[in-house]
């Protein structure tokens, strides 16, 4: 059994290790944590928070489809009788929105009042599209979660809440209020909760013990400024428990307002440098690479970049002020890409002088050239084995070098297709 609150204090001293064995999103906790009396915190993919309010149950976020039965079984070793009457979704992403089901069955069973369930206005619409993009989000959380599984499905049922808002809402259970923000960050539908009379945050996904998740290449627009000002809000508050949307919780008002703040003024530097650099006209690539991380902060363990990659937040920015041509004129109108790698190689003299400069580079730790001069084979020919060999090593290699997880697995991802002579498994 994990004791999460002192896990919890060696990840706030930067003890754990955060890019693989301690990983906020990737690890999964065995067992439960009473971490104040009447508040119980579990970890799988996300964080889960059930708190007892004297007149039943509420969680805060709801957990994977994975974590049904395991929350199910520890909350009632934890509180054999008392009935769950609410939970709360932060948003809409299919690690928090699961676990209410085998309470509603047991409500069910005993007549009880089935638990309500509370959630952004805009949460049914990301449903619905996710039921309208099943085969694409399949295919993208192959490569973003390293699953190499072709049987893998997106899920194609979802938990709707039952009450929705707009800016703020406040229910009253026992003897606590819950406090429901809206804060674009992850997601347009986020959902903070705070509960005054115990000075408790539920932040969801917009605190995450790492870089802030602004930037996923492979998802819908995220909110770089907007996470900021939540984050600062929740500031104002001086909260004595964080308990965060994945990674351990937080306890002490300092700390906890020294987490939101540093978290925030993070995103604030990324989003002005990079607006400033727009408002130069600079094409993107001068952005990606005029944009200065703040090292101090990066430094902080709650802001290491174990999840995203800073980088993508620089992107993500651009995309929601820019559109999406990079400011290159070659890529307004481009030639097929297999078409553009052919004249390469011609260029080059056939593919064998690409493959040994790519491997060269590669063993020089220059993995991003490395990759650009394979694709460039790979594409010019798709069939050849020899470059899918190349391929496949350059790209284990790059994934290796990185600390985002998100970066290493669909790097990997790549490596793992030209292990079986393809481009990329997740797609036909």
């Amino acid at each position: 059994m994990t004791d999460l609150r002192e896990l919890a204090e060696k990840a706030w001293t930067g003890e754990l290790d955060t890019v693989h064995e301690h990983h906020p999103v990737h690890t999964h906790y065995e067992g439960a944590t009473e971490l104040a009396p009447g508040l119980l915190g579990l970890k799988g993919l996300a964080g889960l928070f059930i708190i007892d309010t004297g007149d039943g149950l509420v969680m805060l976020d709801a957990g994977s489809i994975l974590d049904v039965q395991r929350t199910y079984d520890e909350v009632r070793q934890w509180r054999p009788d008392t009935p769950l009457v609410a939970a709360v979704f932060s948003h809409h992403h299919v690690d928090h929105i699961f676990s209410t089901q085998r309470f509603e069955e047991e409500a069910t069973q005993k007549g009880w009042p089935q638990p309500v369930v509370y959630g952004h206005e805009l949460m049914p619409d990301h449903f619905d599209r996710y039921l309208k993009t099943r085969g694409w989000n399949t295919a993208i959380n192959r490569r973003q979660f390293a699953i190499d599984a072709p049987q893998f499905q997106w899920p194609d049922r979802y938990r709707y809440p039952d009450v929705v808002y707009r800016d703020r809402v406040t229910f009253k259970r026992g003897e606590l209020t819950f406090c429901l923000h809206h804060g674009r960050g992850e997601t347009d539908d986020h959902t903070w909760t705070w509960i005054p009379e115990r000075r408790i945050l539920a932040p969801g996904d917009l605190f995450i013990y790492a870089v802030p998740n602004a930037g996923n290449p492979q998802k819908v627009q995220r909110y770089v400024s907007d996470w900021a000002d939540a984050l600062d809000e929740m500031a104002g508050l001086r909260p004595e428990t964080l308990l965060p949307g994945h990674g351990l919780p937080i306890f002490g008002e300092d700390r906890v307002h020294e987490a939101l703040t540093t978290t925030a003024e993070l995103l604030r530097s990324i989003e002005d440098q990079t607006l400033a650099l727009m408002n130069q006209g600079s094409s993107l690539d001068q952005v990606l690479h005029g944009v200065k991380l703040p090292e101090a902060l990066m430094q902080k363990p709650w802001l290491r970049p174990v999840y995203d990659d800073p980088r993508f937040l620089i992107r993500m920015v651009w995309r929601r002020y820019g559109g999406w041509w990079d400011g290159e004129f070659d890529q307004l109108l481009p030639a097929p890409k297999a078409a553009q790698a052919t004249e390469w190689i011609a260029l080059a003299g056939g593919v064998k002088p690409v493959l040994d400069r790519a491997r060269a580079l590669s063993e020089q730790g220059q993995h991003a050239l490395a990759c650009h001069l394979i694709e460039a084979a790979c594409h010019a020919a798709p069939d050849d084995s020899a470059v899918h060999e190349v391929r496949a090593a350059i790209y284990r290699a790059n994934s290796q070098a990185q600390t985002s997880s998100m970066a290493r697995n669909i790097l990997n991802h790549a490596s793992l297709a030209s292990g079986k002579g393809r481009r990329d498994l997740a797609s036909s």
